[in-house]
Parts: structure tokens; C-alpha cells; sequence
């Protein structure tokens, strides 16, 4: 792996490797821009196969954290932490208490919070080496519910404008995973009258939340061919391939799921069908809202007005994107960046 190739290739940046033998921390901080102001993203740990793995995805996700602050319009520029997991045990809190002082190390130009592996009691131990961090377990609490209220927000605005829908009472959606914003998702969009069927790979909860919200339940790969007026995909990412496209029965895709397109020509391929893709980074960026107003002083009222305004967002990239004739995921890249390129707010 050339290091500064890939940069190259990611339109880099900065990034930052710690390697400590003691605690078996390997970690690594992508920032992609601070332009707007400092950089924030979650931390994330997993058993990479390889250490180019690692790198590729700290790239890809602070990349996509970047545009998503931008899009967002918050003081933030994007940045992302991966922690390669030791092999065998270890110790937790040693670990992320060495981690904070990496994270402190860079002296306020990334502040971190929670991420898929990480929690906020993660964050409780990072905060003692640090105070560049969100998220812990006094701060602003779990974003899951702000996540899923912007992604109900965005759905709404694409019913409006491409669906010619005034509400989401009878909306029928396919839902992938119903995890934790999953979950909170499908109460939101039951609330609002959606028919859901759901799916998700653990059994158990698949049904309870069917139970509760009397769902349809199908097993995993059959959501792929629910007809439906949404897909919404709220598990992994790359979802959205080359062998699963050419099975939707939609005329949307709005979820909350990271990177749900398997590669960027799956977006062309979609809006080639007339299938109205939500660009993930603009639909789901309550939770990101949350935290960045907590690092400003946290105030509710306020993170629910701004994650609320996801609506508009979408909105706005769903009239541009039939006036240009071009994929929404290509308009939002476009947005991001001459948001970025613009600078701070004066």
C-alpha cells in the first residue's frame, strides 16, 4: 500500500497513527477538513483483516463525516477514528484511556464521540485524558432517537416532492434492520401512519418490534422484494448492489444506514430507473447534529430544531437533482463542497 497514493486518491488530508505496545492500541484519525471548524466524528473499533482496510475506511468515513457537517451546516469540518482490536484480550480502559491522550495530542482539531464498537462509557475513559470528546455518558445522551427523527424528516420531504404525497399515513416501507435507529425509526414512521415491513438479522428483535408496531416480518434477504413506495435500508452499508438494485420495488430509498451504496454507479444506476436515492450523509445526520451541539452547549430544543431541518436539505436536493438531471448522491457531493469551499460562516 503507497500511503500517499491513497491519500491522493481520497483527496487527503491529514492522517494520524498511534501505535502503542503497552495497551495494544493501534489507531488512526482521519481528518478530512477543517476549513469550517474543528473536526468530529465517532470512533469506531473492529478486527480489520488488514491494516489497508483500516486505513481505507477512516478515509471513506471521515470523508463522508465532512460533507455531512458541511451539508448540515454546522461549525464542524469531518473527521473519523478507527481502532484496529487487538487479536486477544485486552485492557478496555487502559486502551481508550491511551487513546484519549492521541486524541488530546491533537490539540482540539478532532473532537471524537461514539461509533459502532464504542459506547459511552468508551467515552467516559476518553474523557479522562481529554476533553475533545462527546457523547459520554453525562453529555448529551443517545443520538439514536435524533438520528432516526431526521431520517422520518427526510422521508417526509421526499414523499412531498417525488412521491406527491402530503403525509406518510399509508406510505408503504421496507425496512432493513431495526437495530438502534432502526428501531426508533420505525416508531417514528408508525406514528406518522406508515405501513412497515421489517427485517432484521436477529430474529428475536425483528419480532418484538413487528409485535409492537404490527409490522410485517420477513426474513433478511426477502426485504429486497417487498413492493414498497420506500426501501429503507438501516443496517451495514453497501446494501445497495449490483445484485440487490435490479430487486427493488420502490420509487425512494431514504435510510439511515453509512454508506448504502455498494459503489457510486450503483446512484447513477438508481436514478437511471427513477428511484430517488437520500444521500445517507444528508438523511442521517441528526445524530451528528446532536453531539455538535452538545460540544456548543448542549441545549435540546435546539438539536431537535436543527435536526428537523434535515427536511429541507433533502428537499433541496431533490429539486436540484430533477433540475440538473443528475444522481442526488453527485448533487450533495456538489453541495458539500462549495458549502466547504465558502468557508465559515461570516
Amino acid at each position: 500500500m503507497n500511503l500517499f497514493d491513497t491519500l491522493a486518491r481520497f483527496n487527503y488530508g491529514e492522517l494520524h497513527l498511534c501505535r502503542d505496545e503497552k495497551t495494544g492500541l493501534r489507531a488512526l484519525v482521519g481528518l478530512y477538513s477543517t476549513r469550517l471548524g474543528p473536526a468530529i466524528g465517532g470512533t469506531r473499533i473492529k478486527p480489520y483483516a488488514t491494516e489497508a482496510d483500516a486505513v481505507d475506511d477512516v478515509l471513506r468515513l471521515a470523508r463522508a463525516m465532512a460533507y455531512k457537517a458541511a451539508l448540515a451546516h454546522l461549525p464542524h469540518g469531518g473527521g473519523k477514528a478507527v481502532i484496529i482490536a487487538p487479536s486477544g484480550a485486552f485492557d478496555r480502559a487502559a486502551l481508550f484511556t491511551r487513546f484519549g491522550q492521541f486524541v488530546d495530542g491533537l490539540a482540539g482539531r478532532y473532537v471524537t464521540t461514539e461509533d459502532s464498537g464504542t459506547s459511552p462509557s468508551d467515552m467516559d475513559v476518553i474523557r479522562t485524558a481529554t476533553r475533545f470528546v462527546v457523547g459520554s455518558s453525562n453529555g448529551s445522551g443517545d443520538p439514536s432517537p435524533f438520528t432516526a427523527l431526521g431520517v422520518r424528516r427526510g422521508i417526509e420531504a421526499v414523499a412531498k416532492g417525488w412521491l406527491d404525497r402530503t403525509d406518510l399515513k399509508g406510505l408503504r416501507v421496507a425496512m432493513q434492520g431495526v437495530g438502534h435507529v432502526g428501531a426508533h425509526l420505525a416508531r417514528e414512521l408508525a406514528q406518522a401512519g406508515a405501513e412497515l415491513t421489517i427485517t432484521d438479522v436477529d430474529p428475536a428483535r425483528r419480532q418484538a418490534v413487528a409485535v409492537e408496531l404490527s409490522a410485517r416480518a420477513v426474513e433478511p434477504d426477502a426485504i429486497f422484494d417487498v413492493p414498497c413506495d420506500v426501501f429503507s435500508p438501516n443496517a451495514l452499508g453497501g446494501a445497495l448492489s449490483e445484485a440487490t438494485i435490479g430487486r427493488l420495488k420502490c420509487r425512494a430509498v431514504c435510510g439511515a444506514a453509512n454508506n448504502q451504496l455498494a459503489t457510486p454507479a450503483i446512484g447513477r444506476a438508481l436514478h437511471e430507473r427513477k428511484v430517488f436515492y437520500a444521500p445517507d450523509y444528508a438523511i442521517n445526520a441528526g445524530g451528528l447534529i446532536n453531539v455538535a451541539v452538545e460540544w456548543a452547549g448542549y441545549d435540546a430544543a435546539r438539536a431537535r430544531r436543527e435536526t428537523l431541518a434535515i427536511h429541507d436539505t433533502i428537499a433541496a436536493i431533490l429539486e436540484r437533482s430533477r433540475r440538473e438531471d443528475t444522481p442526488p448522491g453527485e448533487i450533495a457531493d456538489r453541495m458539500a463542497e462549495e458549502i466547504m469551499a465558502a468557508g465559515p460562516a461570516k
